[in-house]
């Protein structure tokens, strides 16, 4: 990307670093919300609207659309789209981060197992989705990412490819069997430990927060309508890694608790 200068050409690029792949990532797994854009088969005009999104295991964002809607037969179409994610907070939106990831959509078929897992963790960040989930004329597509043009905030632009945004497969299929299992016993048993992620290690305003889903990089929580993202230190290599990591973050939480109790 370039912009005029004086006559000069000038690149506006920042080198893709570890704090921007961070960032993009952050901002696909917390979206509960994105602005995608298809092709309008009729004219050829780019369509804009707003979905729901959530993010797969591996990170990429899949949508849960109604036949009925021009999206979907857009996608059908012609799979390119594209999807704005990033929500305006205080003050200018243009200083606040997004990314745009250039996409082809993919709809799952009903019933299988890729479907079975997105709708889980769909469901998870939008609970009240349960009302239409299973009719007939709703779908599922994952949105591939193939690259991405973040920014950070001004002066803040990034160009990022496929592997700086999603995990390979291997990374996080021996983790998508249990995931189910880990995040339902996190919620029932151990809700302590969650409150402590989200307040202490987050430093989260006080709520009902609940654990919506786990990935190898980390975990995503959720209170109301509020998300948010707890990073692991190293991704895990396999299922065996998960608890011993969870166990540290709550001491770590708790220890951060007592401590900032014995000062005040």
């Amino acid at each position: 990307m370039t912009s005029e200068t004086g006559g000069k050409k000038k690149d506006v690029l920042r080198e893709t670093d570890d704090e921007a792949r961070r960032l993009a990532k952050d901002l696909m797994r917390t979206a509960r919300f994105g602005a995608i854009a298809a092709l309008e088969p009729e004219s050829g005009h780019p369509l804009a609207s707003r979905v729901a999104v959530a993010s797969d295991m591996d990170g990429t964002p899949c949508i849960l659309i109604s036949t009925l809607s021009g999206h979907t037969s857009a996608l059908h179409a012609d799979p390119r789209c594209s999807l704005l994610l990033g929500e305006p907070g205080k003050g200018d939106p243009l200083a606040h981060p997004r990314v745009t990831l250039f996409c082809r959509a993919e709809r799952l078929e009903r019933g299988s197992a890729d479907h079975e897992r997105v709708r889980r963790r769909y469901l998870a960040r939008h609970p009240k989705a349960a009302l239409y989930v299973d009719f007939g004329d709703f779908a599922f597509f994952r949105l591939k990412a193939e690259r991405a043009s973040l920014n950070g905030g001004f002066g803040k632009a990034y160009a990022l490819n496929e592997g700086d945004l999603v995990l390979p497969e291997e990374n996080w299929s021996d983790l998508a069997g249990a995931e189910e299992g880990a995040v339902g016993h996190m919620n029932e048993d151990h809700g302590d430990a969650i409150k402590l992620y989200a307040e202490v290690l987050l430093k989260l305003p006080e709520a009902n927060w609940t654990l919506t889903s786990l990935d190898p990089e980390g975990m995503d929580l959720q209170a109301g309508d509020r998300t948010a993202r707890l990073w692991f230190d190293e991704p895990l290599t396999n299922m065996a890694a998960l608890r011993p990591v969870l166990v540290t973050l709550a001491k770590s939480a708790r220890a951060l608790q007592e401590a900032a109790g014995a000062t005040s």
